[in-house]
């Protein structure tokens, strides 16, 4: 990753849809989304869009791997439950 000034859209799992929601919700950097936190972000989505299914594992869970340069699915199991917790999951 160049800097956490890089738009999230650049980066790892952030596809054109996750993209459009995080800018929808006022995150538009990497730096933005590092404050907000995966579950942060999450959680914004979700509000945003309450009549939609948002999928954990291409939200929240990319939204870890984007910030560490990670697919989703290579982040534990451990780190995943904290997340889900962390977005009130579970």
């Amino acid at each position: 990753m160049s800097g956490r000034s890089e738009p999230v859209s650049t980066l790892k799992n952030v596809g054109p849809t996750i993209a459009k929601r995080l800018a929808a919700v006022g995150i538009t950097t990497q730096a933005e989304l590092e404050r907000v936190g995966p579950a942060g972000a999450f959680q914004l989505i979700s509000r945003l869009y309450p009549n939609e299914t948002i999928s954990v594992c291409y939200y929240l869970y990319s939204l870890e791997g984007a910030l560490h340069g990670l697919h989703w699915d290579s982040i534990g199991e451990e780190r995943k439950s904290c997340l889900r917790e962390q977005a009130g999951l579970d």
